[in-house]
């Protein structure tokens, strides 16, 4: 018997159909407890069924290969403008074969091994299918920590294993009035012209998910350097700062013009610093006394 959950990720409904022994796919998805909802929110961002049964496209073509950081994932097209995606872990273990029609409204996929593998094939599937629906309905998937500080989001973003982190974890310790969002991946979404930022069920290594809407503050780009200073950057400066930490697809050209509209819009309306710190308690105060006024 097939079952149907409902989501609701950055107020955007979202469906999952399980079928036959699938139906118990609830548990492959611990991160995604606090965004359950008991009925559907309307016409849905997407839908994604689960069939093991499902069986790769007779006729696909390889657009790319890529690391994910915690695993690689193909890519591939299909002769009907969708995609097809292998999803491997660490190990290179195939743990989800995703299909996808061309807007990813309608997403499908089949899990393989064991519980763990199929947990994580879930879950990336969910994660790529939001963030490339998600491109058309003014919204973001970000690679970034961010905090909530006085009613207001604020994430830093910077290349792995700059210290985003350890920049949050600063805030936390020496501001007052800040607490933990997401340590990996908010969503910016435009409502009415204004930006917003929303937790969400991909945290990273930090298990931290919250169904939290904050107003946008302003986002920081983290950079190393030898002492503490702060830029705002603006124009085309803060548009290529931005736009390498939202998941895209470069190849797509709805899919990506979409994202740098909206990377555009967002650049319009926040502040975009970048933060050149140590990663010490005066890079955290200098930073908050900069972006929160």
């Amino acid at each position: 018997m097939d079952k149907r959950q409902h989501f609701r990720i950055a107020d955007f409904g979202i469906h999952l159909v399980c079928c036959g022994l699938d139906a118990a796919a609830e548990c492959l998805l611990p991160s995604f407890a606090a965004f359950t909802h008991q009925e559907p929110m309307g016409e849905p961002l997407f839908t994604l069924t689960v069939n093991d049964k499902q069986e790769p496209a007779r006729r696909r073509t390889l657009v790319r290969r890529f690391d994910t950081g915690n695993g690689d994932t193909s890519v591939y097209t299909t002769p009907h403008g969708g995609y097809e995606y292998i999803i491997r872990d660490t190990k290179g273990r195939d743990c989800c074969l995703m299909a996808a029609n061309s807007d990813f409204t309608e997403c499908s996929c089949a899990l393989n091994g064991t519980t763990s593998m199929r947990s994580f094939g879930l879950n990336n599937a969910m994660m790529m299918a939001f963030a490339f629906a998600a491109s058309r309905k003014d919204a973001l998937l970000i690679h970034a920590s961010c905090v909530l500080h006085d009613g207001r989001a604020y994430p830093f973003i910077a290349k792995s294993g700059t210290g985003k982190s350890t920049h949050t974890s600063l805030w936390m310790r020496h501001i007052p009035d800040t607490e933990l969002l997401n340590d990996d991946n908010p969503v910016i979404r435009i409502i009415d012209g204004k930006p917003f930022a929303y937790g969400s069920p991909w945290s990273g290594k930090t298990p931290c998910y919250r169904d939290t809407k904050a107003t946008l503050g302003a986002v920081t780009r983290i950079e190393r350097a030898e002492t503490n200073t702060i830029e705002r950057l603006r124009g085309a400066q803060a548009f290529a700062a931005l736009l390498p930490a939202c998941s895209s697809m470069k190849w797509d050209k709805d899919i990506y013009g979409n994202t740098c509209d909206t990377v555009a819009r967002v650049i319009e309306t926040t502040p975009i610093f970048t933060l050149h710190c140590l990663p010490d308690a005066e890079a955290a105060l200098l930073c908050h006394k900069t972006i929160t006024t």
